[in-house]
Parts: structure tokens; C-alpha cells; sequence
């Protein structure tokens, strides 16, 4: 039988009535059009989640309250019946006795947020949280407007690598399987009698546009994205990558009327853009996705004048008298008086032929944030030890049956603190040192890994039907090539490190390269991919920052040698 509200629940679990009327109210008057607001108590929690789940009601938000003793208790026994569903407590102002407990059980991974419990209407720093959580699990479970339709091979790679980088570039997607009723239908619908896959289908747009098995640069050109620019276009800077050091250069450059030009091949953000919640990041206390703060740095660049140039990347970086030409992937040239080298590194590969054939299948490699409903119910096998796979593994956890993670050595030499305590407080996690995958295949898709214990040589198999490698990073500057100094493994060198110590500038005399200045006068070199970072998001957002103070004075010497 259908459910007469197909509306989202919203959870607020209380016994004290004073917290169930402002904060009832306050759900009421904003969300109760779109929300169905659910009112219980503590103990009967468990059994109306359970009903809501076995009706088939979604469950966005579940919201407890430090004053019930068992508030925090009830939010951490909520994952494995919704595990989408945002978890909140309410603490009341001045009750500052709670504040150990709701910091333990954020820490602990028990509750995703906080807030202060309104005492008046409107309060819109307590709106504020629940619309940006809200958002968070609408974008985990998809179901709105798709903006972008998708019909493909679910077990295909190019299916899994089209859902990761639409949603990654903030674009509203369906995805529908090809060889269902629905997806049957639609693809009739389009005029199409199997088609080669995937199909997508443009349909923001006044007459939808169909393309049928796309390239990416055709997506691109779809979209739009893949304007020429002019011939005799010229930039002042050339960022290359639109992850976090690459957006904080040109939101501080285009700020500060520069012509600014960002090149990026994939998806703003970077690998940080993946992530599923960067806990300390200064500012945000209670952690940010990766995504959300990527596009809130490409929105600010974007709203400053800066010119972002999608689906390409680059190929090779020469000198041309004043001039620092980037040539592209597409043919093309661009023309800039600095460079700012903010590619990136990619994920080192696990070099298991047999699981390389089932990339896209069961084994992805990054956190693929996309991927992680689909493990619900599953076991997945997280491979790394820095702070990314813990991550990975920490949003896995809220779908996954179980998750194993696999550290070739100590955890505790390469993952903050707070991410090791938040996995060993998850049941569902189980946290593995001195073993590295050898092996693993299934029929089709991934079904099981082989694992060997590093030290005593002993290898054991386990079921598997998700795969997440993070096991280092190698700089993607192949591009590079015979135009700036790297080091052995292919990190560009910048100032104190630089060869020989000099450079040689506008004027044609010889200097020591600023801090951030590669072997070329001129062009810079920003976030992971160069020698020495920090491998923080903070970091690489303050060395993009610099790099256009310390490029500032490299556009004056240039101005003094060539006023025009």
C-alpha cells in the first residue's frame, strides 16, 4: 500500500517539553510544508525510526538534546537504520556542564553537528545548520531534479567515473540503469533502440540535448564549457588546477583585478574535493565537505571576474620572450605573463593487475563519495593510513555493513588524531596495521581481496564487494617535461631548493627564486605538487594566497623591463 505522505521525516526526539516546543515550532513553521516533523520521546526513538524505515519514509534529519541524559545516546544508535540521515544535538545556551559529552560524541563520530537550541522565532544561526544539513543529505541521496539524466551500465567504469565527476562539479544528476523498466522506457522515450552506453541527456535545457556515448570534451562542448578562446587572448596569470591552492590563487588574483585563467581537466576541488568531511579546516568546527568548500572557492573566484576553462588540461609549459605559454590538451594555447602550478598529484595505484581490471567495478580509487550509497549493506575495504582514507572510511562506515582498513604500517604516523579516535569508536570499522592487498577478484565486479600480513607472510581472504585505495600520491607534472626543475619523484622544486640557487629575471640577471618560484622565472608552484608541502587543505590554500603577493612583485620587475 502507498504511503499517503511521501514527505521526508524530520526526527526530534525529547522529553522535555520546553525544548520539544522551540525547537518543534521553529521545524514546524519553516520545514513543515516539505518535511513531515516527527515528534518523540528518547525512549521510543528506536521503534518509530524502525517503523519509518520498514514504511519506506526517508529520514533527512534525526535531532536530540543535551537535556536528556540519554539525548546524545539516542542520535548515536541512528546510522544503522537511516544511515543518511544527519544527526544533530541540541545543547542549551549556557548549560557549558555538556559541552565534554557533545565534543566526545562529535569526535567519537556519534553525532554529525551541534547547535544552540533557539529561544526565539527565527533564529537563523539554528536554520542555518539545518538547511546546510538538509542540503548535505539531499546530495547523499539524490532523488531531486536531474538537471543531468544518465542511462547506462551500472557495473560499467565510465558509469561510475560520469556519476563521480557530475556530481563532484556540483551538477544535479539521475543516473537510471539501461537494462531496467525505467531505463528501458527513457531511452525509448529519447527515440533511442539500443543505443551505446551511457546516454546522456541534457535537460535544463529549453530542448533537451541526447548524446549517446560521450567523450568527455563533448559533454564539455555541450555544456558549453568549451568556448575557444580568442587568438589573441592574454591573462596576467595561468592557474593550472582548481583544487584548493589553485582556487585560492585565483579568488586572491581575480580579487585583486588581475586577468586570471584556470585550467582544469576533471572537477573543481581537487582530491580534497572528495573528501566527506575535512574536520580541521580553521573555521569550521564542526568539519565542511570537500565539495562544499571547493565550489564555495569556485563561485568567489567565478563572482570576481576569473575565466575557468574545463574538460582539458595541460601539456606543456615554454617560455616565449614575456610571455608564459600553456599549451592544452584541445590544441590550443593560452598566453599569460605568470603560471601558477596547482596540478595536483593522483592517487598511487595498487599495481594488482587483477583488481586493475575491475576499476570502476567494485574498486575505485579515492574516497568516490559518489560510490558510498551503493556500498549499503556491503563489505568494503578502505586501503591507506593517512587522513584521506580515514575519511573515506569514516563516511563509508554510515552505509557499510562493515569496513576494514588496511595500513602497509602505523596508522599514527600519517592520520590526525581526532580521525583515529572517530575509527576506533565505529563498531562497523575494523582498523588493520602491517598488511598490504596482494590480490582479489569476483565475477564481474569485485567479490573478495587477498590480504597479506607483512610480517609473518601470511595471506588471508576476504569478502569484498567495495574496494577504496589512498596509498600515496604521485604529482601529475609529466606536463612538465623539460621546462621547470622536479625531484626524482616528479615534485617541482621551488625556491631554496631550486638548483643552483638562481633564476634568471626580467631584466636577464641572475636572482635566488622567491619562495614559491619554480626554475622559471615567473611561474609558480602551489598545494601538493610541489616538493615539500604540507599535505593539508589549509596549507595549500595559504601557499595559492602567497603565490600572488610574491607574483605581484614578479608583474613589477616585468613592468620596469617592458612598461607596455
Amino acid at each position: 500500500m502507498a504511503r499517503q505522505d511521501e514527505r521526508p521525516a524530520i526526527v526530534l526526539a525529547s522529553r522535555d517539553e520546553r525544548t520539544l516546543h522551540l525547537v518543534g515550532t521553529e521545524l514546524d513553521r519553516r520545514y513543515g510544508r516539505d518535511y513531515a516533523i516527527v515528534r518523540c520521546r528518547p525512549e521510543s526513538a528506536h521503534d518509530l525510526l524502525t517503523h519509518l524505515r520498514d514504511d519506506g519514509t526517508q529520514v533527512a534529519l534525526v535531532i536530540g538534546a543535551t537535556e536528556d541524559d540519554d539525548g546524545i545516546d539516542v542520535l548515536g544508535a541512528v546510522r544503522e537504520l537511516h544511515p543518511a540521515a544527519v544527526r544533530i544535538v541540541v545543547v542549551t545556551w549556557g548549560r557549558f556542564d555538556t559541552a565534554e559529552r557533545v565534543f566526545d560524541a562529535l569526535g567519537a563520530g556519534r553525532i554529525d553537528h551541534y547547535c544552540v537550541r533557539p529561544e526565539h522565532p527565527r533564529d537563523e544561526e539554528f536554520h542555518r545548520l539545518v538547511t546546510e544539513s538538509l542540503e548535505d543529505w539531499s546530495l547523499a541521496v539524490g532523488g531531486g531534479f536531474e538537471a543531468v539524466r544518465i542511462i547506462g551500465d551500472p557495473s560499467a567504469a565510465i558509469s561510475h567515473t560520469m556519476r563521480d565527476l557530475f556530481t563532484r562539479n556540483h551538477i544535479p544528476i539521475g543516473f537510471h540503469d539501461a537494462h531496467t523498466e525505467r531505463g528501458r522506457e527513457l531511452l525509448e522515450a529519447a527515440g533511442l533502440v539500443n543505443p551505446a552506453l551511457p546516454v546522456v541527456i541534457l535537460r535544463y535545457k529549453p530542448e533537451p540535448t541526447v548524446l549517446v556515448a560521450p567523450t568527455f570534451p563533448q559533454i564539455a562542448e555541450a555544456f558549453g564549457l568549451t568556448s575557444p578562446l580568442p587568438a589573441d587572448a592574454r591573462f596576467d596569470v595561468t592557474v593550472i588546477g582548481a583544487g584548493p591552492a589553485g582556487l585560492a590563487a585565483a579568488v586572491y588574483a581575480a580579487s585583486e583585478g588581475l586577468r586570471v585563467l584556470i585550467i582544469e581537466r576533471q572537477a573543481v576541488g581537487g582530491q580534497a574535493g572528495t573528501s566527506s568531511r575535512i574536520r580541521n579546516y580553521p573555521g569550521f568546527p564542526q568539519g565542511v565537505t570537500g565539495n562544499r568548500l571547493a565550489f564555495s572557492a569556485f563561485n568567489q573566484a567565478w563572482s570576481f571576474g576569473a575565466t575557468f576553462h574545463f574538460m582539458r588540461g595541460a601539456r606543456g609549459l615554454r617560455v616565449d620572450g614575456a610571455d608564459r605559454v600553456v599549451d592544452l590538451t584541445d590544441g590550443t594555447s593560452v598566453r599569460s605573463s605568470a603560471v601558477v602550478i596547482a596540478s595536483g598529484v593522483e592517487y598511487r595505484r595498487l599495481g594488482v593487475p587483477a583488481l586493475e581490471e575491475l576499476l570502476g567495478r567494485g574498486v575505485f580509487y579515492g574516497a568516490s563519495v559518489t560510490e558510498a550509497p551503493a556500498m549499503r549493506g556491503r563489505r568494503v575495504v578502505v586501503v591507506g593510513g593517512g587522513n584521506s582514507a580515514g575519511q573515506a572510511a569514516v563516511h563509508l562506515a554510515r552505509f557499510a555493513t562493515h569496513v576494514s582498513v588496511l595500513v602497509r604500517g602505523q596508522v599514527a604516523a600519517s592520520m590526525s588524531d581526532y580521525l583515529v579516535r572517530e575509527l576506533a569508536a565505529l563498531a562497523t570499522v575494523d582498523l588493520r596495521e602491517g598488511v598490504e592487498v596482494t590480490g582479489g577478484g569476483g565475477d564481474g565486479r569485485l567479490e573478495h581481496v587477498l590480504v597479506r600480513d607483512r610480517a609473518t607472510g601470511a595471506l588471508s581472504r576476504e569478502e569484498a564487494d567495495g574496494l577504496f585505495a589512498l596509498i600515496g600520491s604521485e604529482p601529475m607534472t609529466g606536463w612538465l617535461d623539460g621546462s621547470v626543475a622536479r625531484d626524482a619523484q616528479g615534485f617541482v622544486l621551488t625556491g631554496a631548493d631550486v638548483p643552483g640557487g638562481s633564476i634568471t629575471g626580467p631584466d636577464g640577471t641572475a636572482r635566488p627564486p622567491m619562495m614559491l618560484e619554480t626554475s622559471v622565472a615567473g611561474v609558480f608552484a602551489v598545494g601538493d605538487v610541489r616538493y615539500g608541502s604540507v599535505k593539508r587543505v589549509a596549507s595549500a590554500v595559504g601557499a595559492g594566497a602567497i603565490s600572488i603577493q610574491l607574483l605581484h612583485g614578479y608583474l613589477e620587475d616585468l613592468r620596469a623591463v617592458d612598461p607596455h
